[in-house]
C-alpha cells in the first residue's frame, strides 16, 4: 500500500483512502439527502468531513503501526495489538461522528444539548467498529501478503545462487579432470609422434577454448557437444591409431536440443579410458543419440568388464550431482553390463524449449 506512482505522484496507498472511504461515505451522504433531510450543500460538507475523518483515523493508525514495527510482526502478537486498535478506533470514529452531528444540530438548530449529543453511545460505534475492522485487517493482511511473496522471492534467489554455486563447483572438478586426461594421452605422443603431439595440442587448444566459453552455460546444443566429442575422439585417435574406431549414430532432429555440456564427451571419455584402453587389441565405440518420448537418449557402448569402481570415480559423480541439480530429478544416468564383454553408458536427459 505504500508502492509510489511517478505519473499521478499519489501512493497507492493513498489511492485506496481516497476511493475506498470516497465510495463508503456515498451511502451516508444519501442517507442525509433522504432520511435526515440535508440540502445538497449541507450533504456535500457533510461527505467531505465523512471522508475526511475516516481518513484521518486510518491514517493516524498506519503512522503508529509503522513507528512501532508492527508490519513486521508474525500473526498472533500482530492480533494481540489489532484487536483493541480497532475498538479504539471505533469508539474515536463514533465520538468523532457525534461531535459532527452535534456541531451541525447547534449551528442549524441553536441547540443547547451539544455536551449531552457528544457523549451518547449510539449505533454508530457498530458502524464504526465494523469498517474500522475491515481496513485494519486488510491494510495487516496487504502488507503480510506482500512481505510473504518478497521473502518467497529472496529465497528462491538465495536457491537458485546456491544451486548456480554447485554447478560451478562441479564444473570446475570437470574440466581439470579433462585435461589430465588429454596431457596424459599427449604426453605418450611426444617421444612416439611428434607431428601427432603437435596435433593432438592443437586439438587440446580448440577443446580447452570451447569448454571454458561453454562453461558460462548450463547447457549447449547436441551438434555443439558432438562436435566437441569428435575432437576429443581425433585427440585419441592419436594416441590409439588402429585400436580405436568410433561410430556415431545420432539422429538429425536432436542436433539444436539442449544438454550439459561435456556430458556426453565425459561417457565417451571414460568408455576409451576403462574400455579401449584395457583391450591388447583396441574395440569399438558406438556413440548414439535418439529421441525416446520426451527424452534425449544418450547412449555410449564399449568393449570391457564394468567395476563398481569405475561408477563411483569423479567425473561420474560429478556428472549425477550436475543432472540431479539442473533437471530436479527429471534426468536419468546408469551403467549396465548387458554381457561379460560389454559396457552400456546410458543418459537420459528430457526435452526442454
Amino acid at each position: 500500500m505504500d508502492t509510489s506512482n511517478r505519473n499521478t505522484g499519489l501512493s497507492l496507498y493513498w489511492k485506496c483512502q481516497l476511493i475506498g472511504w470516497g465510495v463508503v461515505s456515498l451511502l451516508w451522504f444519501y442517507i442525509a439527502l433522504d432520511r435526515d433531510q440535508f440540502s445538497v450543500p449541507q450533504a456535500l460538507i457533510n461527505y467531505v468531513l465523512d471522508v475526511s475523518i475516516c481518513i484521518g483515523l486510518t491514517h493516524a493508525y498506519r503512522a503508529i503501526a509503522l513507528r512501532l514495527k508492527w508490519n513486521q510482526l508474525g500473526i498472533n502478537p500482530l492480533v494481540v495489538r489489532i484487536i483493541p486498535s480497532i475498538l479504539v478506533l471505533s469508539v474515536l470514529f463514533m465520538q468523532i461522528m457525534n461531535l459532527k452531528t452535534s456541531a451541525y444540530m447547534y449551528w442549524v438548530n441553536d441547540s443547547n444539548t451539544f455536551t449531552e449529543n457528544v457523549l451518547v453511545w449510539n449505533p454508530v460505534l457498530i458502524t464504526g467498529l465494523r469498517h474500522m475492522a475491515i481496513w485494519v485487517l486488510a491494510y495487516h493482511a496487504y502488507h503480510f501478503y506482500t512481505r510473504e511473496v518478497n521473502t518467497t522471492k529472496v529465497n528462491a534467489q538465495l536457491s537458485v545462487i546456491a544451486k548456480q554455486s554447485q554447478l560451478d563447483n562441479l564444473s570446475a572438478q570437470l574440466n581439470p579432470h579433462f585435461l589430465f586426461n588429454s596431457l596424459n594421452s599427449i604426453k605418450a605422443l611426444v617421444l612416439e609422434n611428434p607431428t601427432g603431439a603437435r596435433r593432438a595440442i592443437d586439438l587440446l587448444s580448440d577443446l580447452l577454448r570451447t569448454s571454458l566459453y561453454e562453461k558460462k552455460h548450463l547447457s549447449i546444443t547436441v551438434a555443439e557437444e558432438m562436435n566437441l566429442v569428435k575432437d576429443y575422439v581425433e585427440l585419441e585417435k592419436l594416441r590409439f591409431e588402429e585400436r580405436l574406431t568410433v561410430t556415431f549414430n545420432i539422429d538429425p532432429a536432436l542436433e539444436y536440443v539442449k544438454v550439459p555440456p561435456l556430458s556426453i564427451q565425459l561417457l565417451v571419455e571414460n568408455a576409451i579410458k576403462h574400455g579401449v584402453d584395457k583391450q591388447l587389441q583396441g574395440g569399438t565405440v558406438d556413440i548414439s543419440v535418439q529421441k525416446q518420448e520426451d527424452y534425449v537418449v544418450v547412449q555410449v557402448k564399449n568393449p570391457g568388464v564394468f567395476s563398481k569402481g569405475e561408477d563411483s570415480g569423479v567425473g561420474l559423480k560429478n556428472l549425477r550431482e550436475r543432472l540431479l541439480l539442473q533437471y530436479e530429478g527429471r534426468a536419468g544416468f546408469k551403467v549396465e553390463t548387458p554381457s561379460e564383454s560389454r559396457v552400456v553408458a546410458t543418459l537420459m536427459i528430457p526435452i526442454e524449449n
